[in-house]
């Protein structure tokens, strides 16, 4: 039976997100959700005009490719799908799992060979088509955020389907702000103390046009700029293992010191390659319905008072020229419930305990756009 909520979303995810264009080719790939989700996208793009295409995965047989792929197989993988992707226009991927482990027992280096060579897959999508990428909710997301089912789902789509249009308009002086601004210092829990010049370095808003949900704004440091130390109070996830309390020291730029509930796993992930121990992204999460973590990215990085600070890849939009297999998000949280913190702009407190300070700010406070 279709929710009629499904159809607010797609009509969110074709008409705002993508803005699909009459004749434009979209690709819903859909990870273990609804048949009835994928279908109303599927009605809404050609409503919008689209030429829709749907790729249907199921994690447990994802997990068995994943598991005893070839060389030989992926390369033949790769040459189908790029040639696919160069001909789409609007990419949608909308994710769903009842177990966010389920890779976690593919060999690291199973998954290193996977990564590097459909890599270019992945390139193609980001950086030559319009696209948006969300989870789907499952009973294993709504444990991992200490709520019922049916309550999650309630977030999830008040999350998904808020007021897209009027956070673009408040993020744009944060956007003029960070784009005039030197030096960044980040005090928050434990002895976290950390410094870095975002100097001429775009900075990007994320407000539905590439994740649901979404709310952050992401720019990249300079990469040998970064120094001091930063202990992340969030959960993560990385190639379906979990970890916790992880701590990065940095050295003019590059990570000399990690340590966490898994210190030789941490490493490992810093050692694929050289630009894994630099930063390629620093973004400010304010998305007004997240406020705590629940190990899936797509909505920790959004929580409203965090930040994440991730070692690895650049985005070519806001690039500090650092080129990695790896792209870590790992978010801290500043709200007083974590710990508190601030966050300076060339010596001015912009963000006090999770709130924007300045009144010029003051819209992207929780309270302005829920």
């Amino acid at each position: 039976m279709l929710d009629p909520r499904m159809k607010k979303l797609a009509d969110v995810l074709i008409g705002f997100s993508c803005r699909v264009q009459p004749g434009e080719k979209v690709l819903i790939d859909a990870f273990d959700i609804p048949a009835e989700m994928t279908a109303a996208m599927i009605e809404r793009c050609v409503q919008a005009g689209g030429i829709p295409f749907a790729n249907v995965h199921q994690a447990r047989v994802t997990r068995s490719l994943n598991m005893t792929a070839t060389e030989e197989q992926l390369k033949m993988l790769l040459e189908r799908d790029l040639a696919f992707m160069k001909q789409i226009q609007c990419y949608i991927g909308l994710r769903g799992s009842n177990n966010i482990t389920e890779m976690s027992d593919v060999p690291s280096d199973k998954t290193q060979l996977i990564g590097s060579i459909m890599r270019p897959v992945l390139e193609q999508r980001v950086n030559h088509s319009k696209w948006v990428v969300l989870r789907w909710p499952t009973p294993a997301m709504a444990q991992l955020a200490g709520m019922s089912t049916e309550a999650f789902e309630d977030l999830y789509f008040d999350v998904c389907t808020l007021d897209y249009a009027k956070m673009a308009r408040e993020v744009i002086p944060l956007k003029e702000r960070m784009e005039r601004t030197d030096m960044v210092r980040i005090v928050g829990p434990g002895d976290t103390d950390l410094t870095f010049s975002i100097k001429g370095i775009a900075a990007i808003p994320c407000v539905g046009e590439r994740n649901i949900p979404d709310g952050e704004i992401y720019t990249a440091p300079v990469r040998d700029s970064v120094n001091g130390v930063i202990l992340y109070n969030t959960g993560t996830i990385n190639d379906g293992k979990p970890y916790d309390n992880v701590r990065l020291v940095f050295r003019d730029g590059k990570v000399v010191e990690a340590t966490g509930s898994d210190t030789e796993g941490i490493n490992r992930v810093l050692d694929r390659d050289e630009g894994a121990r630099y930063v390629g992204e620093f973004a400010i999460g304010f998305n007004p319905f997240i406020k705590r973590a629940m190990r899936d990215i797509l909505f920790d990085e959004k929580i409203s008072g965090s930040i994440h600070f991730t070692p690895g890849r650049a985005y070519e939009d806001a690039d500090n020229g650092n080129r990695s297999q790896v792209h870590w998000d790992l978010v801290m949280i500043q709200t007083p419930e974590f710990g508190g913190g601030e966050m300076y702009f060339d010596d001015e407190l912009i963000r006090k305990d999770g709130r924007f300070v300045p009144e010029y700010l003051h819209g992207l406070n929780p309270e302005n756009l829920a």
